[in-house]
């Protein structure tokens, strides 16, 4: 079976090595409220050192990543109070 080729921002190869993409397992475990709070909390974690290690587009694709997988899980839930905070 061929390896796929590595992206950094969607599906890096460090979170895809086992059976399931690690925020999916984050999902089955903590349910999607806690997992929209930690892709918030990424992205913000993101953005604020995307200057310091010489990857600020990627950094700041990354941040987009967890900004819409908050979103698609929260339209997932209906939940509103997204939007208030972006």
């Amino acid at each position: 079976m061929e390896k796929p080729e590595d992206d950094p921002v969607n599906h890096p190869t460090h979170y895809t090595n086992r059976q399931h993409e690690c925020i999916d397992e984050m999902i089955a475990i903590f349910g999607k409220e806690a997992v929209i709070h930690f892709c918030i909390c990424n992205a913000w974690k993101y953005r604020y050192r995307a200057d310091s290690k010489g990857k600020h587009d990627e950094d700041m694709k990354k941040a987009d990543w967890y900004i819409n997988r908050a979103m698609e899980l929260k339209n997932e839930l209906h939940y509103d109070w997204i939007e208030e905070r972006r």
